[in-house]
C-alpha cells in the first residue's frame, strides 16, 4: 500500500500482523503505530521512500509483505511491488501479497500487468 492509504486501512494492517502472528512470524516490524519500522529505501533521483508494509521472519528466512489494496496511484504500487520482488531475490528472501476482499480483482489486474502472475495472495 502507499503511503497516502496508510490512514485509511490501518484496521486491515492490524488484521495483516494478526494473521502472521497466529501462522509463525517472528521479528514483525510493520509500518504503523506500536511496531519498529522496517528499513525504507530512496528512489535515486527523486524524494520517494519505499517502505514495506511488513517484514517478518520464520524459518531463519526473512518475509516481505505489502498490503494490495485500491489505489488511486497504481503505478506507484506497481514499481514498488517489482522493487520489493526484486530485492526479495537478491536477499534469498520472500516476498508476497496480502489482500482483503473486496480487492481480489484489482490485485490480479495489477500482477497480470507487471508479469507477476506466479505470485500467490495470502487472502485476509
Amino acid at each position: 500500500m502507499i503511503y497516502e492509504d496508510k490512514a485509511k486501512y490501518t484496521d486491515i494492517l492490524e488484521n495483516s500482523i494478526t494473521y502472521l502472528e497466529n501462522h509463525g512470524f517472528e521479528n514483525i516490524k510493520a509500518d504503523t503505530e506500536g511496531y519498529e519500522t522496517p528499513k525504507s529505501y530512496n528512489k535515486a533521483g527523486s524524494n520517494i521512500n519505499i517502505t514495506p508494509d511488513i517484514v517478518a521472519e520464520k524459518e531463519g528466512r526473512k518475509h516481505y509483505f505489502d498490503l494490495s489494496l485500491k489505489s488511486e496511484k497504481p503505478n506507484l504500487l506497481k514499481s514498488k511491488w517489482l522493487f520489493l520482488n526484486t530485492l526479495s531475490t537478491l536477499k534469498s528472501s520472500r516476498f508476497r501479497l496480502i489482500t482483503a476482499r473486496g480487492h481480489y480483482a484489482f490485485t490480479q489486474d495489477m500482477l497480470e500487468s507487471i508479469n507477476l502472475n506466479n505470485k500467490t495472495l495470502i487472502k485476509i
